[in-house]
């Protein structure tokens, strides 16, 4: 069973930074597109960034400029790197995978953006 464990979440202060982590236990990482996906109170759950096996990026028009997600197929890791957070960046964030119809969440991790 493949496991996806997400990583880097905490609290930080408006205009901080976070880079947040998912480590895949899969031996076909780099064949996966990866998802970072965020859940506020209340609120639907929205895609944020998105990177496919050949590197293609997608972010949503919320974040450019201010949020970066890499690759690391090596470690089975994908990085969500988090700039110029806003009170409004505050949510759970979940990794997702998918490969050929195959999908896999992971846990979530919270990110608390203080004003």
């Amino acid at each position: 069973q493949v496991q996806l464990v997400e990583s880097g979440g905490g609290l930080v202060q408006a205009g901080g930074s976070l880079t947040l982590s998912c480590l895949d236990s899969g031996t076909t990482f780099a064949f996966k597109t990866v998802t970072w996906y965020r859940q506020a109170p209340g609120n639907q759950r929205e895609l944020v960034a998105r990177i496919t096996p050949t590197f293609r990026r997608n972010y949503a028009d919320s974040v450019k400029g201010r949020f970066n997600i890499s690759r690391d197929n090596p470690k089975n890791t994908v990085y969500l790197q988090m700039d110029s957070l806003k009170s409004e960046d505050t949510g759970v964030y979940f990794c997702h995978v998918l490969l050929y119809g195959n999908e896999q969440w992971g846990q979530g991790t919270q990110v608390t953006v203080s004003s």
